[in-house]
């Protein structure tokens, strides 16, 4: 009886926190960077994330991979201090830096304990403000950078992952891939390193997230200090719209893998969609609820051609990609393919039945309160929302968006957005 007392009351915590109001602040700097908050003193910590529009988009052809070094090579000597300095003041003081990297942003982070909170603060602005960007030390990770890339060149997944963004994207900035070209990366100069850190890491495409155990006035004056200094906007060129395949495409690419592993896609959909709840919610239904989707219980329950299939959306500045992908034995790969796409179409011709409806919003909404259950989780939110001009209610609004999508709003998102007959195939071990 106890037992049951304590999960029905966790389940009415974890309703009521999915329910319940974020109280997210939000503000822009004198440089013009947008910065959101959240009060939090539950714990002696605070998570900063600083995001630029800075992502693997930004390159050109000929210099692939200047983007990725940029932003990988600020955090390698700033200001007055050397690359073991910084990292060594940052372990003294028990802070974290990390950060990402995208075909949209380059981004940093930042947790410290709220004592050391002006400590972590001031190398953490030396790092975005005034990277050193040593020539030894780029020279060194030059280096490195290409013998990953060759290593990754062997690896049949990334054979695979990369060839499907070429063919998607084509001539568009996202078939660029965010780790570079190897030949594009030995070419690259200290001198394009300075340019490209000029023309892109400005107050303007600057978004600063800050969350934990500070008063709205710090969090104003360390987001000034974060945004500080930065030039205004340079003139860059827009990023173009995606262009869809007027054709499907197909591409088999043999490798002694004793797999094929299989990609298959469309593009997707952006982070300002107006479709993406009925997208997110038939994807979840169609390939992204795990052993509960469709892909999984037409290839692997009832035909055993593969351990695991998913589908996903990846949404973007720009229609990111929807992707489906699998592993199959070479001799199966005509047959899995063969039922993939069956499925799909199914999907897009008929939508999910009610009663997959009806469980996905459960599991949708059931585990939202995980998706913010924690600092590191809110500021990667925050971050995500003020990097694309969300609504500041987006949190508060999502699980009521989940709950309103019906089958035939998702029946037709999908018959408009994805076209199954114009997709491009990616093969990597084909055969059988």
């Amino acid at each position: 009886m106890q037992n049951k007392i304590f999960v029905g009351l966790f389940l009415w915590m974890a309703i009521s926190v999915a329910h319940a109001t974020l109280p997210i602040q939000y503000w822009q700097t004198a440089g013009g960077a947008r910065v959101l908050f959240v009060e939090n003193h539950d714990m002696p910590m605070i998570d900063f994330k600083v995001d630029f529009a800075a992502g693997s988009s930004s390159d050109i052809p000929a210099k692939s991979g200047l983007a990725g070094m940029t932003r990988h090579a600020m955090t390698l000597g700033a200001g007055g201090l050397s690359e073991d300095q910084v990292s060594g003041r940052l372990a003294d003081i028990g802070a974290e830096l990390g950060g990402d990297f995208d075909r949209d942003i380059a981004g940093f982070s930042l947790r410290t304990l709220s004592s050391e909170k002006d400590r972590a603060v001031d190398i953490f602005a030396k790092i975005l403000q005034s990277p050193r960007f040593d020539e030894k030390i780029l020279e060194r990770e030059k280096a490195r950078s290409i013998a990953q890339i060759r290593d990754a060149e062997t690896n049949p997944g990334h054979i695979a992952e990369e060839n499907f963004s070429r063919m998607l994207y084509g001539d568009h900035p996202y078939a660029l891939k965010p780790e570079g070209e190897a030949e594009a990366i030995r070419s690259l100069t200290r001198q394009d390193v300075l340019d490209f850190y000029a023309a892109h890491y400005t107050a303007g495409r600057e978004v600063i997230a800050i969350v934990g155990d500070i008063s709205r006035h710090d969090a104003e004056a360390i987001a000034s200090k974060l945004s500080e200094g930065f030039p205004p906007d340079a003139t860059l060129p827009a990023l173009p719209d995606v262009k869809a395949p007027d054709a499907a495409k197909v591409k088999s690419i043999e490798n002694p893998s004793s797999q094929s592993h299989i990609l298959i896609g469309y593009p997707g959909m952006t982070r300002d969609d107006p479709d993406y709840f009925p997208l997110f919610v038939g994807n979840y239904i169609l390939g992204g609820g795990g052993f509960e989707s469709r892909l999984i219980n037409e290839v692997r329950e009832k035909r055993g051609l593969a351990y695991s299939v998913y589908s996903y959306f990846l949404p973007l500045a720009k229609r990111g990609p929807f992707q489906i992908g699998l592993q199959t034995r070479k001799d199966q790969t005509g047959e899995a393919l063969a039922i993939v796409r069956k499925t799909i179409d199914d999907f897009i011709l008929k939508g999910p039945s009610d009663k997959e409806l009806v469980a996905a919003k459960e599991n949708i909404v059931g585990g939202f309160p995980l998706r913010i259950d924690s600092n590191r989780k809110i500021v990667d939110y925050l971050g995500m929302m003020g990097f694309y001009r969300l609504p500041l209610t987006y949190l508060d609004d999502f699980s009521k968006h989940v709950e309103k999508v019906t089958v035939s709003q998702i029946r037709d998102a999908f018959s408009r957005r994805i076209k199954s007959a114009n997709m491009v195939t990616v093969v990597v071990g084909a055969g059988g």
